[in-house]
């Protein structure tokens, strides 16, 4: 279900396993239930969120000043995040930055939208993932839901084992939490952790081990 990564008075981050669900309404938050019990803390708070079919780094509050000044950071958009994606299909580009609104689409699908209003905004590079395949790192400035598997999509990628947006059948979802970096009470924190479950991941590019010393392109202010 999950491995422990790090932990200290304020905060746990563990690799989340793929398909386990973090959200109440799907397995009550067994998944906090089992961290907890792992760790021996009577509560654990949700910072953010991924999705069930992602795995990767997941950061957990321990208690409720922790978990309100790092979900802070969050909203003011002072974490940077980064994501690993695998595609079977070529993008029509292979890297730059995807914008737009997003608005809910049939079933439990998003679309994006080419208005501006609220925009998700995720910046990538791509390589070649090796059998045909397109391997991505992602850095999304929004946290919109399902916003890396429709943006990849709208260039023409959808994400292997991604079948709510129709990618290729495969063992998992093949997208992974891979890195955050933030700065809580003073102390500044970099987690990188490579994802390990599925057949299909490659080896990563050497520049991609620290995904934040790479030339990301500045964003102008947005909302």
């Amino acid at each position: 279900m999950f491995t422990l990564v790090y932990q200290n008075d304020d905060f746990l981050v563990i690799n989340k396993h793929p398909g386990v669900s973090v959200h109440k309404d799907d397995n009550e938050q067994a998944l906090l239930t089992e961290v907890a019990n792992a760790t021996g803390d009577k509560q654990l708070y949700l910072i953010h969120r991924l999705d069930k079919m992602t795995s990767g780094l997941l950061l957990l509050g321990r208690h409720q000043q922790a978990a309100s000044s790092l979900s802070s950071l969050f909203a003011e958009r002072t974490v940077q995040k980064f994501y690993l994606a695998l595609s079977a299909k070529k993008p029509s580009k292979k890297q730059g930055t995807i914008s737009g609104d997003m608005a809910k689409s049939r079933r439990a699908m998003w679309k994006l939208l080419s208005s501006k209003t609220n925009p998700a905004t995720t910046q990538f590079f791509s390589t070649s993932g090796g059998e045909g395949k397109r391997l991505f790192l992602c850095k999304p400035y929004t946290g919109k839901t399902h916003q890396i598997r429709v943006a990849l999509k709208s260039v023409g990628s959808t994400i292997l084992g991604d079948d709510i947006y129709g990618g290729e059948a495969a063992d998992r979802g093949y997208l992974h939490a891979y890195s955050l970096s933030f700065t809580h009470t003073g102390k500044h924190y970099q987690f990188v952790e490579p994802p390990v479950l599925g057949d299909m991941w490659p080896e990563l590019p050497n520049d991609w081990q620290a995904p934040w010393l790479l030339n990301w392109p500045k964003l102008l202010h947005q909302k």
